[in-house]
């Protein structure tokens, strides 16, 4: 029989395996929950150890290593020490982080970055009360007597632990994988396989056959919420059970060619935007900004405005006589939306501020995530904003997004400063997820409320980022009106 070392997220210890333990041990399996060291001076490489210490004070030839949340860092540090003594590593509702990680890259809540990037001696993060512990996940299935149980037995998190580098040799690269989605959280093994589709090239790793994925249909602590199915899928995780994804053929979908053959234009690149331009004139043109979708993995090379995606729109404008702009937007996760939100105003002040540019005449273009930035350019638009477009967006937080600042809700705060609202044009996905397509109808009801102009482009038979997608008569047709619909409102 396995034996099962668990190490929970943070904030919390060994107590809240209480129920999985005692089923894992009915099997006859061996369970054996780790207790982190919680003081203040604790860091990263402190809790490595830790797990390391009960790794060797077990009396088996291998263990199966469970990481819970942040525990996968110490778990994923644990197994690149003792790589000869893992059976196998389970992500437990878990990031994937890489070597030279910091934990807080993944931690989904704004303040606590503000705390730990706040001077050079970061104080330990508080522990959450009992109606705080959503900002780090999903707490559907969580009684309110579960939720005051985590906080009870809740300490502050050591500030190092969340700020230190993960380092790895890459001893244990051969180690099964295991990965435990809660799908309350809004991922999903069809989620993670369209990124192994579409997305970098890094991921496709996950494609690999000693990866096996489950779902849970609970919140963010399945310990507690879930226990029984928890036991079921940890004993099927070390019985080398689970989904595996396919790895896609070729080159990644987002380095595919675009649908459309279109000529190339003289690009200027200035800080984080580049600017393809038309054939040269005396009269300063209109101008569309292209906002890529995310979030996205800030090692991602190419960076989106390389991608043959958002080169074919912006020289599509270009070759309609107006400046087709595309900006590189950090917006690198959940929490980091207000940064991105700067990097677009910054990039529409330098397109409105260059000679080649009517000022007064400027669209913006969001694409899938980035749909959650527009509600800046909705509260009180300018008058020089002639169009927003929206193409596939995100309109609202999706399920266990809950580390999006409220300021980031596109229909609650559609016309909310009175102004007039320009045309807007959504492209909508007839196979979108449904997790996104429901944030779409709230927007449109607000907007019908609020009188503001919306045309929409179908595409029924499309998917979400269609674009990537073999090309189809469709498809093509709708980027053209698109295309054509945000020039006719600039021109206009």
């Amino acid at each position: 029989m396995s034996a099962f070392v668990l190490v929970s997220g943070p904030f919390t210890d060994g107590r809240i395996w209480c129920a999985v333990v005692g089923r894992l041990r009915r099997t006859g399996a061996g369970a054996h929950p780790v207790t982190l060291d919680m003081r203040p001076e604790a860091d990263l490489e402190t809790h490595v150890e830790d797990v390391v210490r009960l790794i060797d004070s077990l009396d088996v030839p291998q263990v199966v290593l469970v990481g819970h949340d942040y525990a996968i860092h110490p778990v994923l540090g644990a197994a690149d020490r003792r790589p000869e003594r893992v059976a196998r590593i389970v992500y437990l509702d878990a990031g994937l982080p890489q070597p030279g990680d910091p934990a807080l890259a993944l931690v989904p809540d704004p303040a606590v970055h503000e705390l730990l990037g706040a001077g050079d001696d970061p104080r330990p993060v508080p522990p959450p009360g009992p109606g705080d512990w959503r900002r780090w996940g999903s707490t559907e299935g969580l009684a309110a007597h579960q939720l005051e149980f985590l906080s009870a037995v809740a300490v502050a998190q050591p500030p190092r632990t969340l700020t230190q580098p993960l380092r790895l040799t890459g001893a244990a690269a051969g180690v099964p994988v295991s990965a435990i989605l809660c799908t309350a959280g809004g991922t999903t093994i069809e989620g993670i396989q369209e990124l192994v589709r579409v997305g970098p090239p890094q991921l496709r790793e996950l494609a690999d056959p000693r990866v096996g994925f489950f779902e849970l249909a609970t919140g963010h602590w399945p310990m507690l919420s879930r226990p029984q199915e928890l036991t079921d899928i940890l004993a099927r995780a070390a019985a080398d059970e689970g989904r595996r994804l396919t790895a896609p053929e070729g080159e990644p979908a987002f380095l595919r060619p675009f649908l459309l053959d279109v000529p190339e234009r003289p690009r200027v690149r200035t800080g984080r935007v580049d600017l393809h331009l038309p054939e040269a004139g005396d009269t300063p043109r209109p101008a569309v900004l292209f906002v890529h979708g995310g979030p996205l993995s800030p090692d991602l090379v190419p960076t989106p405005r390389d991608w043959p995606f958002y080169l074919g729109y912006a020289r599509l404008v270009a070759d309609a006589g107006a400046v087709g702009a595309v900006v590189d937007h950090r917006l690198h996760g959940l929490a980091a939306c207000p940064r991105a939100a700067d990097d677009v105003a910054e990039a529409v002040e330098l397109l409105r501020a260059d000679p080649r540019v009517d000022p007064e005449r400027i669209a913006l273009w969001f694409f899938s995530g980035a749909g959650l930035l527009v509600a800046d350019w909705l509260t009180d638009p300018p008058e020089w904003l002639r169009c927003i477009a929206l193409t596939y967006p995100v309109l609202a937080p999706l399920p266990g997004w809950d580390a999006v600042s409220p300021r980031f809700r596109p229909a609650d705060v559609l016309g909310a400063g009175g102004g007039k609202l320009p045309p807007l044009l959504l492209t909508r996905a007839g196979l979108e997820t449904p997790q996104i397509a429901a944030t779409i109808e709230p927007f449109l009801d607000a907007a019908k409320e609020r009188e503001a102009p919306v045309e929409i482009i179908d595409v029924p038979h499309g998917a979400h980022g269609f674009e990537m997608h073999e090309p189809t008569d469709e498809s093509r047709a709708a980027v053209t009106r698109a295309v054509r619909t945000v020039l006719s409102r600039l021109w206009s």
